[in-house]
Parts: structure tokens; C-alpha cells; sequence
């Protein structure tokens, strides 16, 4: 597979850059930066490129898009009606109306729309969708999930955080994965039912802090929070309870813990897992080892949802787009004082 990358010299892009030619299936043939000397930087044998219609005139395949979130909207459309797959970093658009277009023009053009929620690759939250998956912690009752970090600190630019740019606060940041990572365990977010606050960073539209419970088509709840005053630091966390047992996830460090039970209530058998040659390489090296390797899984999923397979990890359109309806829709909650319902979106299909 031919494949392009807009935003290729960013933090993420380069990774993506790096991914693409690690992978024998894909092979990188045009990058586009905003500065040329930028482009040619990471463009290894492929063309660089600062027009972008130039680059679409490009022969390949498929586009990931690796820009801020405010210019993605017009860049996946463009890519749809060239004919080309896309697979673009989350969220999607920083507004509903913009994912949904982006999902409407994906789908008349019949090609692929990856999301990149890259930590469903994360192997302790791998885990957690594998157990639940198996069934051996039985039917399951309730999720609890959780996105958090100290704020402003945290990022790199303004426009990171900012909702003209991004969408909005830590709905739209740390918390869009774990929500994320809900629908993954859920099989879809129908009900979402919230309060957002906004007391202590004071940015326009970018909530610190929100505290929601969703719900699946069957009822089945999920609480959730995702914040940007937790003083202590990055984490995120994901814990399932089923009628025999309960799996946890976490990261920073990534951790597991699974408990199960013959019966409710019966003798517990707990499983730890503490992936030390994770936390070593990072530890030596950066945290985005651990990221590079998860866009790498992504990209080999993001291939075989190009060929219309089914059961992949991988994000697709829908995904993208409901993590974003839920984001609005906690502050809607908010506003009204009652719940929000979302259509069943389900799995998106060529």
C-alpha cells in the first residue's frame, strides 16, 4: 500500500513517517509539510511536498493526517474525493458537524476512515478488551474509566488546548480515548448523562474537569471522568466488573490486574501483569516507544480495514465520530440538567 502523510514533520507525524517504512506492507511515497526543509527532513526516498495539491496528484493509496485538529476537517475530504483511505489522529474535527462530514464523505467515496486511537494498541488495555472479550470474568455489570493529567503544563502548544483548535478541554484530550476505550468495551455509548466544570484553568470552552455516567444499548453503565487538575500526574485507567471477576488496565506505568471467580462471590484467582521491559524502555529511552509501537499495530490494522476485514482493533469512522458526539455531549448534559441519547452508530462498513 502507497501511502502519503500530511503533517509528517510534527511529533506524531514522524512517527507515522517511522511506522510506514517499518511496515512491509506499506511503503511511504509523499510527505507534505508546511516548510520545505521540514518535509525533505523526514521524507527518506519518498517526494516532499508543501502544496497540498501536489501531493494529492501523488500515486498511492491512502493519506494519514497528522495536523492539528481545525485543518483535518478539509484535508480528509479532499483525500475521500481523490480517492484515497485516510487515516487521520483524533479527534476528528473540533466540532460534531465537521466529524460528521468527514464521515458522510468517507463513505460516499467508499474508502476507509481510520480514527487513531492509538492506545486501544496499548497492551494493558489490549488486555482488558481480550479478557472481557473471553468472557471469563462473566456478564458484565459496570465499567469505570479514567483520563487525567495536571493541565496547561502538558502541552506543547497553545491551540492544544484551546476549543476554537482543539474542540474543547480534557473531553476532547486525554478523556477522548478513554472514552474511547469505553465504546471499545461496550460495543457502543447510547446515553450520556454528565456535569463539566471549568474553575480552574479558565480557558473558553475547554472544560478542566467532567464527570460522567454512559450507557450502552443494553443499559449497561460506565462511569466516567477525564480531568485536567489530577495533581499527580498522567494516568489513565480502565476497570470492567462482571458477575465473576473484574479486569483493570492501566498507564502510566501500564499495569494489569484480573480477578476471577468459579461463581459471584466465590474464591478469588488474581493475575498481575507489570510489562517491566515497557517500563524500562521508556524509562531509557522516551514514552514514545511505547506510542511509536502502538501507530505501528494501528497501521497493520488500518491496512486490513482498507481490505474490509472484520474483528480489528482498529478505530474506524464511527468511533471517531461518537467519541466526539460524547464530548459535546457531556456539556449538553450540563446545560440541561438531563441526559443526552446518541444513536447506535455501530461498526462502519466500505
Amino acid at each position: 500500500m502507497k501511502i502519503g502523510v500530511i503533517g509528517a514533520a510534527g511529533k506524531i507525524g514522524q512517527m507515522r513517517v517511522q511506522n510506514i517504512i517499518e511496515n512491509p506492507e506499506t511503503t511511504l511515497v509523499a510527505v507534505m509539510d508546511m516548510e520545505m526543509h521540514r518535509a525533505v527532513a523526514v521524507a527518506h526516498d519518498a517526494q516532499a511536498f508543501t502544496d497540498l495539491d501536489r501531493f494529492f496528484e501523488t500515486d498511492m493509496d491512502a493519506v494519514v493526517i497528522s495536523t492539528p485538529a481545525h485543518v483535518r476537517e478539509a484535508l480528509c475530504i479532499q483525500a475521500f474525493e481523490r480517492g484515497f483511505h485516510v487515516l487521520t489522529e483524533k479527534p476528528l474535527a473540533p466540532t460534531v458537524e465537521g466529524a460528521r462530514r468527514i464521515v458522510a464523505a468517507a463513505k460516499k467515496a467508499g474508502k476507509a476512515l481510520g480514527a487513531g486511537f492509538n492506545m486501544r494498541y496499548y497492551p494493558s488495555f489490549a488486555y482488558v478488551k481480550d479478557i472481557v472479550a473471553s468472557g471469563v470474568i462473566g456478564e458484565i455489570d459496570h465499567v469505570r474509566v479514567y483520563g487525567g493529567h495536571d493541565g496547561l503544563g502538558h502541552f506543547t502548544h497553545d491551540w492544544e488546548y484551546q476549543a476554537e483548535f482543539s474542540g474543547g478541554g480534557a473531553l476532547w484530550d486525554v478523556g477522548i480515548h478513554m472514552t474511547d476505550m469505553t465504546r471499545h468495551i461496550l460495543g457502543e455509548i447510547t446515553s450520556v448523562y454528565g456535569v463539566a466544570t471549568n474553575t480552574v484553568w479558565n480557558v473558553p470552552g475547554s472544560e478542566d474537569n467532567a464527570i460522567a455516567i454512559f450507557k450502552n444499548p443494553k443499559g449497561i453503565p460506565a462511569i466516567y471522568q477525564a480531568s485536567w487538575i489530577d495533581w499527580k500526574g498522567y494516568k489513565s485507567a480502565i476497570e470492567v466488573y462482571g458477575a465473576c471477576g473484574m479486569v483493570r488496565g492501566t498507564y502510566a506505568p501500564m499495569q494489569n490486574l484480573l480477578i476471577t471467580m468459579d461463581k459471584p462471590g466465590g474464591v478469588a484467582k488474581k493475575t498481575r501483569k507489570f510489562y517491566p521491559e515497557i517500563m524500562l524502555r521508556e524509562k531509557l529511552k522516551s514514552w514514545k516507544t511505547t506510542a511509536v509501537a502502538s501507530f505501528g499495530a494501528e497501521l497493520a490494522d488500518f491496512v486490513r480495514l482498507t481490505r474490509a476485514e472484520a474483528g480489528l482493533r482498529c478505530a474506524d469512522g464511527h468511533a471517531g465520530l461518537r467519541a466526539i458526539e460524547i464530548a459535546a455531549a457531556v456539556p449538553e448534559s450540563t446545560r440541561t440538567g438531563n441526559p443526552v441519547t446518541l444513536k447506535n452508530l455501530g461498526d462502519m462498513t466500505i
